[in-house]
């Protein structure tokens, strides 16, 4: 009798992805906690998109008679001081969430790799510069900052549009709420681009290095070109990850300062002065602090558990 030997392992080998961020997407399904978090992510960004126009109730609707009214089929988060349905409030909540950790991480992010690939690809005097102002911009601790920029700026913006306004009668200029979202957006970029500019210096230090990075050179590319077909493309593993956790850091930052009063301020929702609010009064109204501390709980731990799958599913080393 002949026996026939097959080699098991053809077919895997062709089923098995060749491409890296396939082959990432591959592992990343594998993690279920992950998986999880991207759910929890896809989530809340549908309802921070959508949500506002599918609430029963507006977010600065008031009802003097339903005040302080515990959980209910139509109230399901109960309502505040002011009869304001809190359900309706987080969800608009979430728009702001989503909106201030988007804007600022796409600034802090464009700094730092800007600066980061500057210092890491041309050296000396740059590096020590660029590394020089990170330092300092880490040392200083980010609620001073914060503070000093939004006292220091808030009033004469205020001003100033007041001024526009008096000009030019453009009800543009009475929305004080852009003022917070700039200060907001401005002072949190300013201390979130250190640690993006860092991690990229590192990554171009290494890449810097390999053999395509010299015979770009040697074709005469220049630095421009093989910066951004080459040496940045090549640190987007990495990046990938900081951005997902810078993401959660965002929007912790954001209710931390609006917490403190330095955020966004009251009438527009935001998580931060919705639980200031309900820390005033939750040994009596408990569901004022419990829904938006647990949907900004819920979002954070979204946003770890999705930076530690992509860190494990874009790390080679993870491979098995």
């Amino acid at each position: 009798m002949t026996l026939v030997q097959t080699n098991p392992t053809i077919g895997d080998e062709q089923d098995r992805p060749v491409n890296l961020w396939r082959d990432a997407w591959h592992r990343l399904k594998r993690n279920k906690l992950a998986i999880f978090g991207l759910g929890i992510i896809v989530l809340l960004a549908f309802v921070a998109i959508f949500g506002p126009y599918l609430t029963p109730y507006d977010f600065l609707s008031q009802d003097l008679q339903a005040r302080n009214q515990a959980p209910s089929l139509s109230h399901l988060f109960g309502t505040d001081d002011l009869g304001r349905d809190v359900f309706s409030r987080v969800v608009y909540g979430s728009r702001t969430a989503f909106l201030v950790a988007i804007v600022v991480t796409a600034i802090a992010l464009s700094i730092g790799t800007a600066l980061g690939a500057v210092a890491g690809f041309f050296g000396d005097p740059y590096d020590r510069v660029i590394m020089w102002l990170t330092d300092m911009t880490m040392s200083v601790p980010n609620l001073l900052l914060v503070v000093v920029i939004n006292a220091s700026l808030k009033t004469p913006i205020a001003r100033w549009m007041e001024a526009q306004y008096m000009a030019t009668l453009n009800p543009f200029y009475r929305e004080t709420i852009w003022i917070d979202f700039l200060l907001v957006f401005g002072s949190m970029a300013l201390i979130s681009w250190p640690p993006y500019a860092r991690l990229v210096r590192a990554q171009v230090l290494s890449i810097r290095s390999r053999p395509y990075i010299t015979a770009a050179m040697a074709l005469g590319l220049s630095n421009r070109i093989i910066m951004m077909r080459y040496v940045v493309p090549n640190a987007l593993g990495p990046l990938i990850v900081a951005v997902s956790a810078g993401l959660g850091t965002a929007m912790v930052l954001e209710s931390a300062f609006s917490f403190l009063g330095v955020g966004v301020n009251p009438p527009t929702p935001s998580w931060g002065n919705m639980i200031s609010d309900g820390l005033r009064v939750w040994q009596h109204y408990p569901h004022l602090l419990a829904a938006p501390a647990a949907v900004l709980g819920l979002a954070s731990v979204a946003f770890s558990f999705l930076g530690d799958g992509l860190n494990d599913a874009l790390n080679p080393r993870g491979t098995k």
